[in-house]
């Protein structure tokens, strides 16, 4: 039996974001030679600022006017970025390709009726017996049907159902560290032959204000003014979060070839762990997670892609991790993502990959995101990019995306 693995190589892409839609959109402002400017609101949620989604067209990618009534704009986005990804990597409206693409999605709750939530909590605060009158308005208030639209994995149903992806679909939760686990698990599968094509991505909707509510509950929301995140590090920390929908086609070599696909990149290794957040826990994680890639990196020069969250005292230990680097003999280029994309949850690690991907194909890195000077210039044509993703309240991860020994895209 051969233990040789499969390749996994990045074949389509979508990408929607607070920045726009589509890879050369990104490119044009990540990598036009200056510091890039993010898209921020700080009006809609204020204090909180946020990275809000651009208008697209969702009539492009959900035709039909049914299903777009019966999903919410996180649904939306999710299914929309999909359609872009398999578009891009030639497999929409190709019923056998289509039949043979597994499906793993990132999922966060979905979206809630928000004004029958307030008028409950507005009931209930005022009720001498809050715990009667709150199961008594459960019961009849909400909808049955909005117990379904709360389903995570509605998303991939609706991808299914609008794109017809029908093989195997798999929904983790988990805000950042489930977008790690969808990639890590369709890496995985694709190695050791369990699997030939993946539709792999997740979606997040910053202006919901339930979410908002909920991550403030955990105090861990930036307020006031934008601020890059490196710029946080020392006023406490917070996430500013942000709206993307970020879909990758991957696909083992051998498929791709045979029918006559190149890629964007390759994705060599996804590795994972987690740890219960004492003082200087997840640093040792990270180093940990650096053994198993580290024969893979020469030393000299590294494109890094942070998913940092802004969160303390995580963003100051992943950025002396990532200092720390120069100790094996790495010249670190980090650029912390979020500072544009703001912190995506689910999306992140996907948003990441793409990014990554992108500046393999192009053959060229991003312009350093801010003016901290923590960010530094990379030159020349990057065959590797070292992605760090540390969930905001648990989980770490690291992946190395690099070049294949094959004719990529067009890099123009």
């Amino acid at each position: 039996m051969s233990t040789k693995k499969s390749e996994v190589w990045v074949t389509g892409i979508g990408l929607v974001s607070s920045l726009g839609e589509g890879l050369e959109t990104h490119w044009a402002q990540l990598a036009a030679g200056k510091t890039p400017v993010p898209s921020v609101d700080t009006e809609d949620q204020a204090p909180y600022p946020v990275h809000p989604i651009v208008d697209f067209d969702i009539a492009t990618q959900i035709p039909k006017r049914s299903d777009q009534r019966q999903m919410g704009q996180w649904q939306h986005l999710g299914t929309y970025a999909a359609g872009l990804a398999l578009d891009d990597a030639g497999i929409a409206h190709n019923p056998e390709l289509l039949a043979a693409t597994n499906m793993i999605v990132a999922a966060g709750g979905g979206e809630r009726d928000l004004e029958v939530d307030a008028a409950i909590m507005e009931v209930v605060s005022k009720s001498d017996h809050p715990g009667e009158q709150l199961n008594e308005s459960l019961s009849s208030e909400l909808r049955p049907t909005l117990f379904l639209a709360q389903l995570s994995n509605l998303m991939a149903g609706n991808i299914s159902i609008v794109h017809g992806v029908t093989d195997s679909s798999r929904t983790f939760m988990g805000e950042e560290m489930a977008g790690v686990a969808a990639v890590e698990t369709a890496v995985a599968q694709i190695q050791n032959g369990q699997g030939n094509v993946f539709l792999v991505g997740g979606a997040y909707i910053s202006e919901r204000v339930d979410m908002a509510m909920l991550m403030e509950f955990g105090h861990t929301l930036w307020q006031g003014d934008y601020k890059p995140v490196w710029s946080r590090e020392d006023q406490g920390g917070g996430m500013i979060m942000g709206s993307a929908g970020a879909f990758l086609i991957l696909e083992s070599r051998e498929h791709a070839q045979a029918r006559g696909i190149k890629p964007y990149a390759r994705i060599n290794k996804v590795v994972s762990d987690r740890c219960n957040r004492q003082p200087g826990a997840a640093r040792k994680v990270a180093e940990r997670l650096l053994e198993k890639v580290s024969d893979h990196i020469p030393e000299g020069p590294l494109p890094v892609l942070s998913g940092c969250s802004g969160v303390q005292p995580q963003l100051s230990e992943e950025h002396d991790f990532l200092n720390g680097l120069s100790d094996s003999g790495i010249r670190p280029a980090i650029r912390g993502v979020t500072t544009m994309f703001g912190n995506t949850l689910e999306a992140q690690f996907p948003v990441n990959v793409i990014l990554a991907s992108l500046a393999i194909s192009k053959g060229k890195f991003f312009d350093p995101f801010d003016n901290s000077g923590i960010e530094q210039e990379y030159t020349g044509a990057p065959e590797r990019v070292l992605i760090s993703s540390w969930g905001h309240w648990r989980g770490e991860s690291l992946a190395l995306v690099d070049t294949p020994d094959a004719p990529l895209r067009e890099k123009d």
